[in-house]
């Protein structure tokens, strides 16, 4: 874990609400894991006044060394629109790598990813992990879902390192009219898959774990949620745990991936 302050790269707008960001960073951040994040925080401000995490979406390389990381956003509140108005550079506070990772398996052959919205953002680095460990892309899938067909994020990135792709929308306006966990489903029927991998809304989750249970699927879950520290320390990003105890995780320290067993 290290916190630095780092220089802007680009701040590229892709989408009427969603953003690219590259920032600068220690080079060990080459060790970072899929489904970590970092904390962010914009440095003699006092507002926002917490920091605010974000998904490691890609690393940035530069003859084969780590030099930086890409984040994808969405604008959402007081904190990523101040973020959206960053130029290049402009100097960031980051705290990070941070969290649990998705775990990886060499026993994993057939990798069934699920996406809503945002949601995509970690999934693109697993994805690229993914083809550095071996895996066969052409026998993984992506299942990206959204609100409408701006809300379908990296399509041309999942199709490059060969993935299968299929979205849908809520609103009819792109790929089937239906929430995502509906092709998922029908594909875990017929073809069961080694893990499945999912990031996304709470509601979009809970379906996606349904599923793998249904089907007796190892899966792995990335929790949206909000953070204040990154730590531990707060308690403020306290995820409920299964069982008849009242207990919590903490999805900073024990996420915010999570394995489904």
């Amino acid at each position: 874990m290290y916190q630095e302050k780092v220089k802007v790269l680009w701040n590229r707008k892709i989408g009427p609400e969603y953003y690219r960001i590259g920032l600068t960073c220690h080079h060990r951040y080459e060790d970072a894991r899929p489904g970590q994040f970092v904390m962010l925080r914009f440095p003699g401000q006092t507002t926002p006044f917490l920091r605010r995490p974000f998904s490691i979406h890609k690393l940035i390389s530069d003859n084969n060394q780590t030099i930086g990381i890409e984040l994808l956003y969405k604008v959402v509140g007081e904190g990523t629109k101040k973020l959206s108005g960053i130029q290049v550079d402009d100097i960031i506070d980051i705290l990070g790598p941070l969290g649990n990772g998705f775990a990886f398996s060499h026993h994993y052959k057939t990798v069934y990813i699920v996406a809503g919205g945002i949601g995509v953002a970690p999934l693109v680095f697993l994805a690229r992990y993914l083809l550095e460990k071996g895996v066969d892309t052409e026998k993984c899938e992506v299942f990206l879902g959204g609100r409408s067909k701006d809300d379908l994020l990296c399509r041309d990135e999942f199709i490059d390192i060969g993935m299968k792709i299929q979205v849908t929308t809520d609103d009819g306006s792109e790929g089937d009219q239906c929430f995502i966990t509906h092709p998922l489903e029908v594909a875990s029927k017929g073809s069961r898959p080694d893990v499945i991998y999912a990031c996304g809304p709470l509601e979009m989750l809970t379906c996606v774990l349904d599923i793998a249970e249904k089907y007796r699927v190892p899966c792995q879950v990335s929790i949206e949620t909000a953070m204040a520290c990154g730590m531990g320390a707060c308690l403020g990003c306290a995820v409920e745990k299964k069982g008849p105890e009242k207990a919590y995780f903490h999805a900073c320290l024990d996420g915010p991936v999570f394995d489904a067993g």
